[in-house]
């Protein structure tokens, strides 16, 4: 999921998608659709690596407390749902940009509908994004099979991911908005590279 999210996320979206920019955007689809639809379809590695990750994380916490577990695994697949939209809203792009029913102005209306349904759904997508972390560092941090510091971390990541998105649709200008999710990046890698080399702790015996 990291290295999906990533290569089509930072390396590959802002090659394509444009942001305020429709008319480039439009240009991009139209001469780089092969680049536009690797773009998609890392978009689509991103929606199933979203959806086993939260199954395989309700696996792997479903011993250690099942009702977190499924918190998990359920507002996890509403990420991927959220992924989804935005994947529905990119093929749309391409099929629209590449059609030659429709003259050029309406083209670029369409296009530039199109990125604000991108944009919106992984922005909206952020109350998700966040609303997942908080059981997930609330297993750790109450069974201590990880650092604790690392759930504490992942459960601020949450919260500022749900604070990150309702700041930015409130309309309130807030400076620092942008390093809300910060912590909730740092938390994830953390977790990932802690799994990868360690696992999980050892039940402590009572």
């Amino acid at each position: 999921m990291a290295v999906t999210g990533v290569l089509g996320f930072i390396v590959f979206h802002p090659q394509v998608y444009i942001s305020g920019d429709p008319q480039q955007t439009l240009i991009n689809l139209t001469e780089s659709v092969s680049l536009a639809r690797i773009r998609l379809i890392f978009e689509f590695a991103i929606i199933i690596s979203q959806a086993l990750t939260a199954v395989w994380f309700y696996k792997l916490f479903r011993n250690i407390n099942e009702w977190a577990a499924w918190t998990v695994g359920i507002w996890g697949m509403v990420n991927a749902v959220a992924i989804m939209i935005s994947a529905i809203a990119m093929a749309s792009a391409i099929g629209i940009a590449n059609s030659s029913v429709l003259p050029m102005e309406d083209n670029l209306l369409s296009i530039q509908i199109f990125q604000h349904i991108i944009s919106s759904a992984w922005a909206v997508g952020g109350l998700f994004f966040g609303l997942w972390l908080i059981p997930l560092g609330y297993i750790l941090v109450s069974s201590k099979r990880m650092p604790i510091s690392l759930g504490w971390l992942l459960i601020a990541g949450g919260v500022g991911y749900l604070i990150s998105t309702v700041v930015i649709y409130s309309g309130i200008d807030v400076p620092f908005s942008s390093y809300l999710t910060i912590p909730a990046t740092a938390a994830e890698f953390w977790m990932i590279g802690y799994l990868l080399i360690f696992g999980l702790r050892p039940e402590k015996e009572e």
